[in-house]
Parts: structure tokens; C-alpha cells; sequence
């Protein structure tokens, strides 16, 4: 049974809030957009169910039932976001009292807290839940957001096809405005899925037979990089490198599970097998 631990754009490894007033606006916009290469999600095993495509989430701006979350940090929301895009930067669901290394810290909001700020959102089971973020300055914590919802078990949750640059690519509009948004009640969650996370006991009672991949930058990895709040440098007992940026595309999109399955083999990891990402 796998457990994995998905950090932001890493969750095209596996690939393969709220009712916002649109009254000011009785039309979608019009766009110009660039040529972009056609998008083929059957690169990827369960791409249909994971991703949604720029034109496909463009088609949809003006539907009632969808909400879009911005994984950006406020300063970069501010200067543009999705029209509609409700800002919740990369720790937005999850908890940051304190300082990093603290008991808690980064870590996932408990169901009861999680339902309340996506209720705040005004989400509600009929919601078509998009995240997104502009992944190489991210880094893609709509991807996050995405594995965070499936684990309690929203299913109508999607990842935006190569986040908010490809959108700018399409040339998609972006605005400043900030959405209104109707809180919602009554949203029910599931326990989180604990086969899609790893904690420290089962990582340290696990480590030498876990294959642990280190998906930070090579400078974190080797330990001379801590500027992200590490309370040591280095990395953890027998993990491996893989920067999270191998899995990308120059344009941000994803690369095809076939050469993902290869970047895995090629480090011994094989699909069925158990591995932590961190």
C-alpha cells in the first residue's frame, strides 16, 4: 500500500471555494490567445481526473458551482490573478503558528479546521474545485492544494494544466479584481487518506527498506541551503535526489508519465513500489 508524501508540483508523479459573485460580469472574456501546442492528458494514466486544461477551465469561468484557488503568494495574486481566483498561498490550508520545526507547523489543517476554511471559500459538494499556482515560482502549491482535497475526500478537484503560466501563454486574461465570495455550511470531508501520507514515526521506523525521494533543490539537499527554515541542513537517511523542476517541462506543464515512470526506474523505483516524497 503506498504512502506517499506529495509536495507541491510533485504531484505529476501520481498523475498518470465557493459560489463567487460574477454579477459585475454577464460575459466571458475575450481573449486573444497564442498558439499553444493541443494538450494531450492521455499522456498521463489518470490525466482526465487530475488535470483540467487552460481552454477547458476558461469555458467554465462563468459556472456557479466553480471555484478557484490561487496557490500564489499574495504579493504575485496581486499583480494578477484568474479571474475569480481566491487567494490562498502555499500554506493556506495547512498550519503556520510559530516558526518552522515547531510541533505542527506546515503540516495539514485537521479535517474540522480544513472544512471551516473551505467553507469560508464557499465551497460546497457541488463545487468544481480548481488549483493553480505559477509552478516554477510556487513551488506548485496548487498541487498541494489538489492532494490535500482528494485526501478528504473531495473528488471534484482539479489541477490547472501547467498552472498560471500556461494560461498566460494562451493568453488568457488576468486580472487585479478581487472575487466576491457567499461562505457556504453544511460541507462534509473525510478522514484524510493516510495511505497518501507518510508521518515521522512510519518514515524513521521505515527508513531501510523506504525508498525516500528528496525532491528539494541540490543545495537543500546537500545541506548548504537552510534558508527555508530547516532546523539542520541535509537530508534524510538514504534518500535520493530528484528535483521537483525534472518533472516539468520548460513551459510548466508536466512531463508524460511514460518519461516520468523512466526518471523512477532509473533511481530503482518502480510504480508498484512504496516511496515517501519530500
Amino acid at each position: 500500500m503506498k504512502h506517499l508524501i506529495i509536495t507541491g508540483a510533485a504531484i505529476a508523479i501520481v498523475a498518470a471555494v465557493g459560489l463567487i459573485s460574477w454579477s459585475a460580469r454577464n460575459n466571458p472574456p475575450e481573449t486573444n490567445p497564442a498558439a499553444i501546442n493541443e494538450i494531450d492528458l492521455s499522456l498521463y494514466k489518470n490525466g482526465a481526473n487530475i488535470f483540467i486544461t487552460p481552454e477547458e477551465l476558461l469555458e467554465k469561468l462563468l459556472d456557479k458551482n466553480l471555484v478557484i484557488l490561487d496557490g500564489n503568494h499574495p504579493k504575485v495574486y496581486a499583480k494578477g490573478h484568474i479571474p475569480g481566483a481566491i487567494n490562498i498561498g502555499f500554506k493556506g490550508l495547512s498550519g503556520s503558528q510559530g516558526k518552522p520545526g515547531d510541533a505542527g507547523w506546515g503540516t495539514i489543517l485537521p479535517p474540522k479546521d480544513l472544512k471551516a476554511k473551505l467553507e469560508s471559500f464557499g465551497i460546497t459538494k457541488e463545487s468544481l474545485i480548481v488549483c493553480y499556482s505559477d509552478t516554477f515560482k510556487g513551488p506548485g502549491a496548487g498541487g498541494r492544494a489538489v492532494w490535500q482535497l482528494r485526501m478528504a475526500g473531495l473528488d471534484n478537484v482539479r489541477l490547472l494544466y501547467g498552472g498560471m503560466s500556461l494560461w498566460r501563454q494562451a493568453g488568457y486574461e488576468l486580472t487585479r479584481e478581487i472575487p466576491e465570495i457567499t461562505p457556504s455550511a453544511g460541507l462534509v470531508l473525510q478522514p484524510y487518506n493516510e495511505n497518501y501520507r507518510a508521518d515521522l514515526h512510519f518514515v524513521s521506523t521505515h527508513l531501510d527498506k523506504l525508498k525516500i525521494i528528496d525532491v528539494r533543490s541540490k543545495k537543500e539537499y546537500s545541506g548548504d541551503d537552510t534558508s527555508r527554515g530547516e532546523a539542520r541542513g541535509g537530508h534524510i537517511k538514504n534518500a535520493e535526489w530528484l528535483e521537483w523542476t525534472t518533472l516539468l517541462n520548460p513551459d510548466s506543464t508536466p512531463k508524460s508519465s511514460k518519461e516520468i515512470i523512466a526518471l523512477l526506474a532509473a533511481m530503482g523505483v518502480n510504480p508498484d513500489d512504496d516511496f515517501v516524497l519530500y
